[in-house]
């Protein structure tokens, strides 16, 4: 089956991208496509797949996300800019509420971040501190800056959900080591937290952040946008930050602009860049994929991104 598709990235989270608004395609061929496309080693690679889906009478269009191991995310911030810069051509609009999978969120085009680097605004939330939603079996209702006896580490937490579900924790130093043993321990999916969880080592640098995550159904990734927001409400919420204060936070792939408010709503302001469009084949069988076909790459873009991080 072929399928048209942008490859894109927020913050150095990159996907390939469909528009499946006209799509008939159910839940277990999308899993395999994103297999397919999301897959380090085959011919598009990425960090999950996106969808540009239909909205509803209230949301001028929607997103959904797949990891690259088939599963489906509540939300992908970063990947949500990207999703909403392909909604905003596809509907002639600027501004909108997007439809998520268990919640909504505002997408705005918003003052690039850099000259050439195609911005997005999104406001996301209200975070939740109630882990039994999740469900995270604890013996708490919630979990702020606090050990959590079934990790391998005796690190202090903060749990939120943006609404995927994250542990946050702040350190000196980022060890990866000890991030990935704590991110396979909740990619294993024990008793406690049979849906698992996205796990974030953060460093406070002044009023930024810099963040390091070991996502769910991904593994260690260079940025998640989700994680960003998480780590910035869990830093006003702990703080170590105040509400309603503009900071950046940093990752291996880029920066966002964020601030978080009393209220749990967190504000995302960072690139929605295009890499290439094109096409490719999916085997739905084998979620394999081949014979891409790029049809335009947008070397401006990658350009402007590129020179954004190499003067971080």
């Amino acid at each position: 089956m072929r399928f048209d598709l942008v490859k894109c990235h927020g913050s150095g989270n990159d996907f390939p991208l469909i528009d499946a608004r006209a799509s008939t395609l159910g839940d277990a061929a999308w899993a395999a496509v994103a297999r397919a496309l999301a897959d380090r080693q085959g011919p598009v690679g990425g960090d999950g797949l996106l969808l540009l889906t239909d909205g509803d009478a209230d949301r001028a269009f929607g997103m959904r996300m797949f990891n690259s191991d088939g599963s489906e995310s509540e939300t992908c911030l970063n990947g949500l800019r990207c999703v909403a810069r392909a909604g905003f051509a596809a509907t002639g609009t600027q501004t909108a509420t997007a439809l998520l999978k268990t919640s909504d969120a505002v997408v705005l085009r918003d003052a690039d971040i850099a000259a050439g680097v195609y911005t997005v605004r999104e406001i996301a939330g209200p975070a939740s501190l109630d882990v039994a939603a999740w469900p995270m079996a604890v013996g708490a209702d919630l979990v702020v800056d606090a050990p959590i006896a079934g990790l391998p580490t005796s690190r202090a937490f903060t749990a939120v959900a943006m609404p995927n579900p994250h542990l946050v924790t702040f350190v000196d130093a980022i060890d990866e080591a000890e991030l990935v043993r704590v991110g396979e321990a909740c990619e294993a999916a024990p008793d406690w937290l049979p849906n698992r969880a996205n796990v974030s080592f953060v460093e406070l640098r002044g009023r930024d952040l810099f963040v390091r995550t070991f996502e769910r159904g991904v593994g260690l990734t260079d940025s998640c946008g989700s994680a960003m927001a998480a780590s910035t409400y869990a830093a006003c919420l702990t703080g170590r930050i105040a509400y309603d204060t503009q900071t950046t936070v940093f990752n291996k792939g880029g920066l966002v602009r964020a601030q978080a408010s009393a209220a749990a709503m967190v504000t995302l302001s960072g690139n929605a860049t295009f890499e290439w469009s094109g096409s490719v084949e999916v085997d739905l069988a084998t979620a394999t994929a081949s014979d891409v076909v790029v049809t335009r790459r947008y070397e401006d873009e990658r350009a402007a991104w590129s020179k954004l991080v190499a003067n971080l």
